[in-house]
């Protein structure tokens, strides 16, 4: 609900409306946006454009339909086209990777210390597994797990045939399975 009332404020020229939806999704939005493009700062100027391109195109948005798919659609597509003009890989030897920043966006300070430090190196062994997926591999393994898209929804949003997807997904699994049974 708090989406549609900021949505109809930005289609009224009201800049408070995006300010509701930066500040709503943001976060999860640059989070999601590293996870393809493996810098932060990169991460960070999709994230700014999308959020440009949504107050741009909000007359296009349909009123009623959930905001947060459209968005991140935005933001995944915009990460993936970075990354393929970039035509770069990364390697995971470098330590402007920030393997370690994104492991603690994702770390809960209350365990204990012992607990929190098995949990950074899981999620670091995870984080350097993904970053050595294909650029859309590492889009739909985002796209599925930590934006909960579905196959279907993959498939519209990414414009690319349901048997394509299950494939990168079946693939980037059978890799990253691989990869973390080899690390432990």
């Amino acid at each position: 609900m708090e989406d549609q009332i900021a949505i109809s404020r930005l289609k009224q020229g009201d800049l408070n409306g995006l300010e509701t939806l930066v500040n709503r999704y943001q976060i999860r939005a640059v989070q999601a946006a590293y996870m393809i493009v493996l810098e932060r700062g990169l991460a960070e100027d999709v994230v700014q454009e999308a959020f440009i391109k949504v107050a741009d195109r909000i007359h296009q948005f349909k009123d009623g339909r959930p905001f947060a798919p459209w968005f991140f659609r935005v933001v995944t597509n915009d990460a993936l086209k970075v990354v393929k003009k970039q035509k770069r890989k990364v390697s995971l030897e470098n330590p402007n990777n920030s393997v370690r920043q994104i492991a603690e966006w994702l770390t809960d300070p209350a365990p204990q210390p012992e607990i929190q430090l098995e949990k950074k190196e899981i999620r670091q062994n995870i984080m350097k597994a993904i970053q050595s997926l294909p650029p859309e591999q590492r889009t739909v393994i985002v796209m599925q797990h930590f934006l909960n898209m579905s196959e279907k929804d993959m498939s519209a949003k990414m414009e690319r045939p349901l048997s394509t997807i299950k494939w990168w997904l079946r693939d980037a699994r059978k890799r990253l399975r691989n990869l973390l049974d080899s690390s432990r």
